[in-house]
């Protein structure tokens, strides 16, 4: 996995209107945490953080701090806008040779499943997979291949074989199966007796405990 450089400021001000204009002003804040290191509250150009947040791949990060300190560190949580989904904060962990780290790594699908052309629909249940690993073993992304899957088929955590990688989400979980079509039948099917319709849940985003 290529390191990538990211160039961060040292913030000292964490109120509410000390945020909002950092973010104003084309600055998102963040905070970076080590098992050997005290948390230091940090500000990056969004411009810069995006493309480490905004793809498939899982990114080694080489953290330069303008006080002159240096990490190796991964994002481990980012907090979207709810109205814009801009970056509004993010947190970093530390990277230490020799301790594993626990992070989440992207699925890549990769090829076309047989099931697809009988007909039925490709259906992704896990977009990420919580993994262990040592530093040097993360991956940029998990690649999941369904060439063989046919209509009715799934592919589970526990039929994955990656180096060095311990799952940590139950094996029985589906990431990606080929399901029947819907018939019109189905689709228009009247309500039971006493049945209601369900308004779908609504999750919502919580707020940093900076802004608290």
């Amino acid at each position: 996995m290529d390191k990538v450089i990211l160039e961060v400021k040292k913030r000292q001000l964490s109120t509410k209107s000390a945020l909002t204009q950092l973010r104003k002003s084309g600055r998102v804040p963040g905070v970076f945490y080590s098992k050997h290191h005290e948390p230091l509250t940090v500000d990056v150009e969004a411009n810069a953080l995006n493309p480490l947040v905004f793809t498939s791949k899982t990114h080694l990060i080489s953290l330069k701090v303008d006080s002159g300190d240096t990490f190796d560190c991964i994002i481990k949580d980012v907090q979207f806008d709810p109205v814009t989904d801009k970056i509004i904060h993010f947190d970093l962990i530390g990277l230490e040779v020799g301790e594993k780290v626990q992070i989440e790594v992207p699925v890549q699908i990769v090829g076309t499943a047989i099931g697809i052309k009988e007909g039925g629909i490709l259906q992704q249940i896990l977009h990420k997979l919580e993994i262990e690993c040592f530093p040097n073993d993360i991956p940029e992304h998990i690649e999941v291949d369904i060439n063989n899957l046919k209509k009715g088929d799934s592919i589970h955590i526990g039929d994955l074989n990656v180096p060095n990688v311990t799952f940590k989400q139950s094996p029985d979980s589906i990431i990606v199966s080929v399901t029947h079509q819907r018939t019109e039948k189905e689709v228009s099917a009247p309500l039971e007796a006493g049945e209601e319709i369900k308004e779908p849940e609504v999750i919502g985003r919580g707020k940093s405990q900076e802004e608290e």
